[in-house]
């Protein structure tokens, strides 16, 4: 997959975020300023900046340096959020997480899922990665469908984990490793091979949330 060129599904692309982004970036932002608020990273002991052409800047700086590949998620060629593979690590873990947004109004058409899963395939196949990880609150029930439906496998609870609207906030950990999807993850989705409960949450930790 060529990142600035993209790759789709249906109406569902994801491809290279471009500096003239940002308008449509932080428009869908601050339209959906109520609906995203609950998910978004902060910083301790200081603010986030909501200029998006600055955020575009250092996401393509990061991808020319190798330590990320920032997309953005089209639906029938309207931009619809982001989707970023961040954290990348080479060497002998080969590994990244992935974090998303998707605008309210775009919400309920599968297209969280086909981007992540567009995404985790080419991170596999065309970036040599060998494992991809998602961190969730356990409150963003839409989240944590999104990796119920991939059959990404729950790995634990991070307590204290990230720094999200305020505080710091507990995660789960779902993971998925090349050798799990031969496939790829787009295929075993659409063939209805998700293992059934690869996403589910043992009692243990449910029970200190």
């Amino acid at each position: 997959m060529d990142a600035a060129s993209g790759v789709r599904h249906g109406p569902v692309e994801i491809r290279l975020v471009r500096p003239r982004d940002a308008r449509v970036l932080q428009q869908e932002l601050l339209t959906n300023r109520s609906w995203l608020q609950p998910w978004e990273a902060t910083v301790p002991y200081g603010s986030v900046s909501f200029d998006m052409r600055v955020s575009i800047r250092r996401l393509l700086q990061q991808h020319r340096e190798g330590a990320g590949y920032p997309f953005v998620m089209e639906y029938d060629g309207q931009v619809a959020g982001q989707l970023n593979v961040w954290g990348v690590s080479r060497g002998s873990l080969c590994s990244a997480t992935i974090g998303y947004w998707v605008s309210e109004r775009f919400a309920g058409r599968n297209i969280t899922p086909t981007s992540v899963a567009l995404a985790t395939d080419a991170c596999f196949v065309e970036y040599g990665l060998h494992r991809m990880e998602i961190c969730i609150r356990p409150e963003n029930a839409a989240s944590l469908r999104v990796v119920q439906k991939l059959g990404f496998r729950y790995e634990g609870l991070r307590r204290r984990y990230i720094h999200i609207d305020g505080d710091w906030r507990d995660h789960y950990a779902f993971a998925l490793t090349k050798e799990d999807v031969p496939q790829g993850v787009l295929a075993r989705w659409l063939n209805g091979q998700v293992p059934a409960r690869a996403a589910d949450i043992p009692p243990a930790d449910r029970l200190t949330i």
